[in-house]
């Protein structure tokens, strides 16, 4: 039985708000954080680099980050099973303001190795924290409320990543040269996104004598062979990755497009991905309301297509800047709509001792998707001379693949209770 029915509606509400501001500061945190180290390093390549360089260095900080998903994901899924999970998120926010104090030391020696090692370190916190945040929410809310609450999480996921990258492109913009200085900002940020983390609902462990799983390989492996006995689950997981693969390769692409051939600065760059992160903010509020407490499958395939048909304007010779922003907001309206259902199969179908396990390797996987991505964006470009506006096409084209797969696998699209 959900916590929510045991504390009340006034008390899993309070919780849940509390965990919503959590993670609208975690996704800030990690956005502006590597936004800015991306701004950075591309303004140092700028005079003696051309778009080849730049692509690799997106490409570089997006692994970075991205590899520690796949190394601790079923780490933090193991630790949200075995311990509280609002323990973790707090104990992850604690580590937080660490990561930021050395992140300032790493932006004031102005070392490329440390920066990554920064970046590192951001991504290790948000493997932890993920499978807690995700696992979390079917353990605090009713039932009927688990479509809208993960519509109102992407939607603050997404205000956070919007105010993350927009204060990295003022950051990069005014702080030329003293870009350490956005370090104790941020360091503040966090302490006040560990002050939230308390005062999240606190539940009990789901399964306290939980065995160590300190392999990331095998773990992952176990846990996928047991989601693919549930085919919801299953699809659930593959859709979730395609979703991050196409994310990712449309911010970095994003990154790089705006810079060379839109001509943006750090700011306006930045603001680029505002229409998209708005875009998806709305789209995930309106596919919550839209299920009316249940899984809405027919959103999925939906959202594909609009995915799809967004990005075809988007790698024409020409496409003025207020043209591109219309199609971000239109592919993050419709991204809203096809990861909403998606979130809400993976904490609905796994059994309560083992969310904390499904949500790792869903992380784990996801951020292959990430890596994958980083990967496709140099290969694209350096191998097969793709043009940055083609690979907009490419990820259209892979949004629909992964919409046909979500119908034909199912067969007729039926609700599901949440």
């Amino acid at each position: 039985m959900p916590i929510a029915h045991e504390i009340g509606v006034a008390g899993w509400r309070r919780g849940f708000w509390c965990l919503m501001a959590t993670q609208f500061q975690n996704a800030f945190s990690d956005n502006a954080l590597k936004q800015l180290v991306i701004l950075v390093l591309l303004a140092s390549a700028a005079a003696s680099a051309g778009d080849a360089e730049q692509d690799r260095l997106v490409s570089l900080v997006t692994a970075v980050f991205s590899a520690p998903f796949i190394l601790f994901a079923m780490l933090g899924g193991w630790l949200a099973d075995r311990h509280s999970k609002q323990r973790v998120m707090v104990g992850v926010k604690q580590a937080e303001v660490a990561i930021m104090a050395f992140a300032t030391l790493a932006l004031a020696m102005q070392s490329l190795p440390l920066k990554l090692c920064a970046i590192f370190l951001m991504g290790c916190h948000s493997a932890i924290f993920a499978p807690s945040k995700y696992g979390i929410l079917p353990e605090i809310l009713p039932h009927d409320q688990l479509s809208w609450g993960n519509g109102i999480l992407e939607l603050l996921t997404f205000l956070g990543v919007i105010l993350g990258t927009v204060a990295a492109g003022i950051f990069s913009d005014v702080l030329v040269g003293r870009e350490w200085v956005a370090g104790p900002i941020l360091m503040a940020i966090a302490l006040g996104g560990w002050v939230l983390s308390r005062e999240i609902t606190p539940v009990p462990a789901a399964d306290p004598g939980c065995p160590v799983r300190i392999n990331p390989v095998t773990d992952l492996w176990r846990q996928l062979r047991i989601m693919k006995q549930d085919r919801d689950l299953w699809r659930a997981c593959w859709g979730n990755t395609g979703f991050y693969f196409i994310s990712a390769l449309v911010m970095m692409n994003v990154v790089v497009f705006g810079k060379s051939i839109l001509q943006l600065t750090g700011f306006q760059n930045s603001m680029m991905n505002v229409a998209l992160a708005l875009g998806i903010g709305f789209g995930s509020v309106v596919a919550g309301y839209a299920s009316r407490g249940r899984i809405e499958y027919r959103l999925v395939p939906l959202g594909a297509v609009g995915l799809a048909l967004s990005t075809v304007p988007m790698g024409m010779p020409g496409v003025t800047a207020d043209a591109f922003r219309i199609c971000m907001a239109s592919l993050g309206f419709s991204a809203g709509l096809f990861i909403v259902p998606i979130v809400a199969v993976l904490q609905h179908r796994p059994a309560p001792e083992s969310k904390g396990a499904v949500q790792g390797a869903v992380s784990s996987l996801s951020f292959v998707g990430i890596l994958a991505a980083a990967g496709v964006q140099w290969v694209a470009r350096e191998a097969f001379q793709i043009t940055s506006g083609e690979v907009f096409w490419l990820c259209g084209a892979c949004a629909l693949a992964i919409g046909a797969y979500s119908a034909v696998s199912r067969g007729r699209f039926i609700d599901a209770e949440a």
